[in-house]
């Protein structure tokens, strides 16, 4: 394992260095196909499973069948299901991981992206990285240890995936800032954000202000809404019922001609599984989306 890991950081650095110019190359012809996104048509809509973590992986999924939604971001630390032993997803086998894929793939569902977690160490984040590319994601969604920006830009170049900076709370995550998120992002290449526009207000942020700070960064949206500012304590509200500026915040979204991945995601828990919260979010989702022009 030792040599493998210090093998591929080796090749992190050589590539981080020849792929500078591609990337930059790579975001132009990004940026010139996002001109022509119809929000109704090209926002890839979906749920995060994080919205159904009082059940295990297969009931998720089934949850999600009921509402009808094609994307999903699966999460490392998720029970896999009684045949797996309910082990989190970061524990197990390339054969237990082909099985859960076996089930996505059962329900017509589409993973592009994944939240990952790792420790202070290269190691951990190597696994969570394998894991992530064995699903076949285009982008994993995370906090990296700001003393670790540079291995873990190196490591995205290395596996081909994109790293989504997410955004906890302020005494939680170094993220709550926007200001911080740049500064990640500058000379990381690899590195660009998913907006969590719940979380922003237990911090003071407007999340229209921070989209708007962060504009061409944005490749996913937790979709999410809180009932007031400055208190951590609080669990998210039904989208629409709260302080988040939907509507604004869509226009803006579509005016930086964002093109990605929009997830439902549900820190609470209700009395049936949050499967009617969701259906009334897909409500209103749809509607306000339904009023861009």
């Amino acid at each position: 394992m030792k040599k493998t890991i210090v093998s591929l950081l080796w090749l992190a650095g050589i590539c981080s260095a020849c792929n500078n110019g591609e990337q930059k190359e790579n975001t132009a012809d990004s940026a010139a196909t996002a001109v022509t996104a119809d929000p109704a048509k090209d926002w890839k809509f979906g749920i995060a499973l994080w919205t159904f973590h009082d059940v295990n992986f297969p009931a998720a999924l089934d949850r999600v069948d009921s509402v009808g939604l094609k994307y999903i971001e699966p999460n490392t630390f998720h029970a896999a299901g009684a045949a797996l032993k309910d082990s989190m997803i970061m524990q197990l086998s390339p054969d237990g991981i082909d099985k859960l894929k076996a089930l996505i793939a059962q329900k017509g569902l589409t993973v592009e992206s994944m939240y990952i977690v790792g420790d202070s160490t290269i190691q951990s984040w190597v696994k969570q990285f394998d894991i992530a590319k064995q699903f076949g994601v285009k982008f994993v969604t995370t906090e990296p240890p700001v003393k670790m920006w540079n291995s873990i830009d190196s490591l995205a170049g290395v596996y081909g995936v994109k790293v989504a900076i997410h955004e906890h709370w302020k005494g939680v995550s170094d993220y709550w800032n926007p200001d911080t998120t740049l500064m990640a992002i500058k000379d990381h290449p690899n590195f660009y954000v998913c907006a969590d526009l719940g979380h922003w207000p237990k911090s003071g942020i407007d999340p229209l202000d921070a989209i708007k700070k962060l504009s061409g960064h944005i490749i996913g949206v937790h979709f999410k809404d809180i009932a007031a500012y400055d208190n951590p304590a609080l669990k998210d509200v039904v989208a629409g019922t709260g302080v988040v500026k939907f509507p604004e915040i869509f226009a803006e979204l579509k005016k930086q001609n964002f093109s990605g991945n929009i997830y439902i995601e549900r820190d609470s828990v209700e009395p049936h599984g949050n499967v009617a919260s969701v259906m009334q979010e897909i409500k209103y989702y749809n509607e306000q989306v339904g009023k861009l022009k």
